[in-house]
Formats: C-alpha cells, structure tokens, sequence
C-alpha cells in the first residue's frame, strides 16, 4: 500500500511518466474530479479520456479549425471549447445522444484565442479574440448579453494621446469569479469586476513585456504571470474596493514576490500550473530540443526543485491534477504525458503493529503474545467500534479539504449573489454514458 493512500493530503511533485496517450492533441486539461481529461486538436476537434481506463471515452466534432482552448464547468458535466473558426462551443457529456451534439454555439466576428466558464455559472462565458478584445457572454435568460470588457481611459486628455489602446493577450477569472484578470502586450495586467463589466484596478509589472500567461493557485490569493520577457513572476492578489458610480479604478504597479527563470539557458515558458495545495509551481519549458517541466518549491522561497525530462519531443502544454501529485504534459507530436510520484510498497500499512525491517533480526516471542482473547472482550470491543460515530468523505467531491487552499465564498456578497441568478444545472451525480463498441463480424 503505498504512502499516498496513508496520506492523501500530502501532495508532493511527480518525478515519472506514468502512462502517455496517444491523442494528436495541441494541450490537455484534467476536470475538476481529476477523473477526466480534455484534449483539443490541430483538426478541430476534441477528445475526453478517462484515466482510469486510460481509454478515449468522448470524441467532440464541431469545429473547422484547429482548436484554441478547452474549460470544464465546475462539476464536469459541461465542457467548452473555443477555435480558429469563430466559434466557442458548449458540450453536454451527460447527453444520451452519441456522437455527443453540441449544447450551445456562440459565434464571434474574429478567431477565438481563449473561452473559460464562470467558477459558479456555467451560464457566463469570458472570451478573448485573437483581435486583442475580451468579452462576457450571459447566456441567462434574464441577463442575455455580450458585454466587451474596455480598458478605462485616462481622465488627462494628453493620456489619451500618449496611451494607445492595449492589446489583450490573455483573460482568467480568478477561482471565486468576482472578477476578470486581462494582461495585455504593453505589460499590464487589467482587473474588472465580473458583475459590473467595469474595471477596477490597473497594474504596471515593470520589465515584463508582453504577457503570455496568467494563473491563479487554487486559494485564489496568488497569482503566476507568463511574460515575454521569458520570465515566470508570482504575486500577491490585492482586494479591491466594490466598484462604484464614478468608475474610479486603482493604478498601482505590483512587485512580485518571486521570479522564476532558467539562468542558464534562457528558456522561454509554455504555460505554467500549481498544484493542489498552492505549494508547487510547475512550468513547461518552451525547448525546441527537449520535453522539460521545471518544479519549484513555493513553500521553501520558491526554491528551484527538480527538473523534470520528458524525451525529445518538445513540450506545448503542462496542466497539474486537481487533487493528485500528477502532471499532464502534452508534446508536440500530440501525446499526452501522465506524470506521477511512484512510491514504494509499505506493507506495514496492512496491518498495526508489522514493522518492515531491512535485516534479518532475531525474533523474541512475547509471553502473551499467543494467549486466546476472552470472547466476551472481543465482543464488547466490537460493539464499542460500531457505536463510533464515522465521517464519510464523498470521494467524487471535487473541492479540496485542505482549509489553505479552499476557496473562501461569502454568500451574502453581491456579487456572488449575482453569478448564482438562474443557476445552472451543472450539478454532481451525472453519469457519463457507456459506449459499447460494436465487434466486426466473423466472416
């Protein structure tokens, strides 16, 4: 039995490749549950693998081009995928109908970059173009509308003059969705509230330049930003004031609290993950020659940890499990790479008191060590452990019981009352259909 089952709670870094998919996908990214990966390909369209069968359970066709992003709602019923065509796509696993018929289309006038859904409403969809635009999409009844999400001008008119319009590269919400984080190719990073479509912070990174990337760890109050620059910068999320009739924003420039790089060879960065409990941070280098993902340590100064290699086919893609020490890591011939820890047997885990040795000893028997328990004894024992009180633990809960890491939710703020009008229906115990397939016939 091995020391991740003692202690699930202790989520280290993966050191091995597990398995490895065969996909022709461009990136992958696991669900919430962890059960499930989504895979986006060069040809349009995607693919859904169960890791536990290692099989590809779903095949997503309805795209003309290659494929930009893929999300997951927030209980894995739901998944999204954006492309080159225009188009953002919503997907139903929990359909019956096979192959699988999309749920909802939503057509733009440029290319699609990146789409990803509301943390708590599946219903709202934030969009960015490869034009450098970013919307919000409500597709509830009571609040349908494609809102574009503008940076706030300055109130000096020679600003204006001196401040051309930025360039949007990439768009999260952070994990409570309260509100949207843009960074743009002039170096800042542009925060607006998701209810009011408003901005309400503007931060300067200096030196940073283009921003490719942007990543929250779980708990929501960190940061990793992915620049041209070829540096990965972690920062601490400020709070920011609701926002108010004037419009009035926040300009502050944010210091980073660690810098992370490769000194040496100046690697440029694919994309970057945390883990689960916020404490590692892993990112895939951009090698042409090699598939590396370097590992830091986030808990001990963000000290660099190991480097982690993946053969010769270089990396495109690295996305953490949600609650796993495992890695996935695509390569650009279109394989997905399942990274783990192996952990070696413990077979004092299946019984107290066996100790492993790693010698020979000599035995000494204890004097009661044979002796026959009273009956009466065995029974009272038995009858005292049913009375204990047991605390089951839902092993397809999504969200993490680890309290540093949960995300902090006031139900009673405005604008989480909002994203919950007209909730979804994305809720647990959906089953995935089965799909048997058909065996030729013996001729």
């Amino acid at each position: 039995m091995s020391g991740t089952i003692l202690n699930p709670f202790t989520i280290t870094y993966p050191t091995a490749v597990q398995t490895s998919l065969i996909s022709l996908s461009l990136f992958a990214k696991f669900d919430p549950s962890g059960r499930f990966v989504a895979s986006g390909r060069n040809d349009g369209s995607a693919g859904i693998w169960d890791l536990d069968t290692r099989a590809a359970v779903r095949s997503l066709d309805g795209h003309v081009k290659g494929v930009t992003s893929v999300d997951w709602s927030r209980n894995s019923r739901y998944v999204l995928t954006s492309s080159k065509d225009w188009d953002v796509i919503i997907w139903d696993l929990a359909s019956d109908f096979v192959p699988l018929q999309r749920r909802t289309t939503i057509r733009f006038d440029a290319p699609v970059a990146s789409a990803s859904f509301h943390p708590r409403n599946c219903q709202v969809v934030l969009v960015l173009l490869a034009t450098g635009d970013a919307y919000l999409v409500d597709l509830r009844k009571e609040q349908r509308g494609r809102y574009e999400l503008c940076e706030a001008e300055e109130s000096d008119d020679e600003s204006q003059m001196s401040r051309p319009r930025s360039f949007m590269t990439v768009a999260r919400f952070d994990p409570t969705g309260k509100y949207i984080f843009i960074g743009t190719s002039s170096g800042t990073l542009l925060v607006f509230n998701t209810r009011a479509k408003t901005m309400v912070a503007r931060h300067k990174i200096s030196g940073a330049g283009s921003m490719k990337g942007l990543e929250f760890a779980k708990g929501g109050r960190r940061l990793v930003t992915n620049s041209s620059d070829r540096t990965l910068r972690q920062f601490n999320v400020p709070v920011y004031p609701p926002p108010n009739p004037e419009r009035d924003y926040i300009e502050q420039e944010l210091e980073p609290t660690h810098r992370f790089n490769d000194p040496i060879n100046k690697t440029a960065w694919h994309a970057m993950s945390y883990s689960p409990d916020g404490e590692w941070l892993a990112g895939g280098a951009a090698d042409p020659a090699t598939h590396k993902i370097y590992i830091w340590d986030i808990s001990n100064d963000g000290q660099f940890a190991s480097t982690l290699d993946g053969g010769r086919e270089p990396l495109t893609h690295v996305h953490w499990h949600p609650h796993k020490s495992m890695i996935a890591s695509t390569t650009n011939q279109g394989n997905i790479l399942i990274w783990h820890c192996p952990t070696p047997e413990r077979w004092g885990a299946f019984a107290g008191g066996f100790e492993e040795i790693d010698e020979n000893v000599e035995y000494e028997e204890r004097e009661d060590e044979f002796d026959i328990e009273d009956e009466s004894e065995l029974a009272r024992r038995k009858m005292k452990e049913e009375e204990e009180e047991v605390d089951v633990i839902d092993g397809l809960d999504p969200k993490p019981t680890i309290d540093n890491v949960r995300v902090v939710i006031n139900e009673n703020d405005e604008d989480i009352r909002w994203a919950m009008e007209e909730p979804d229906d994305d809720i647990g115990g959906w089953r995935l259909k089965v799909v048997m397939e058909e065996e030729p016939e013996m001729i």
